[in-house]
């Protein structure tokens, strides 16, 4: 729960590095109050209005989240741009977002496994 709760303090702090559990606990965390949320929006019978103004008032920290994922890897934040290329862009992001990060040091930072063992 703390990665969720850490990567929402860090609201849109584009800077230094994230791990991979970091962002895949976020990611988990997101898509089980998606769930939830889709949910009461069916049995209230309203439009997505829940599920809409969650991902809307987490879009910035799920950015920033991203960002630094790709900074770990070496990578600039604009790699998330890849997505956007059809087919294969959204399925190289997600390689990239299951690649381990660099060990040593890089341009944006200490690696957060060595800070964080």
């Amino acid at each position: 729960m703390h990665h969720y709760t850490d990567v929402l303090k860090k609201y849109v702090d584009f800077s230094g590095r994230a791990r991979r559990q970091e962002y895949w606990m976020f990611v988990l965390f997101n898509l089980g109050i998606v769930i939830v949320l889709s949910i009461l929006d069916a049995v209230l019978s309203t439009s997505p209005l829940l599920v809409g103004l969650y991902v809307l008032g987490t879009f910035l920290p799920t950015l920033a989240v991203v960002v630094r994922r790709l900074h770990d890897l070496g990578k600039s934040g604009w790699w998330y741009f890849i997505a956007l290329v059809p087919l294969v862009g959204g399925i190289w992001l997600l390689v990239l977002t299951a690649t381990e990060g660099q060990p040593q040091a890089n341009e944006y930072g200490p690696s957060p496994k060595a800070v964080h063992a």
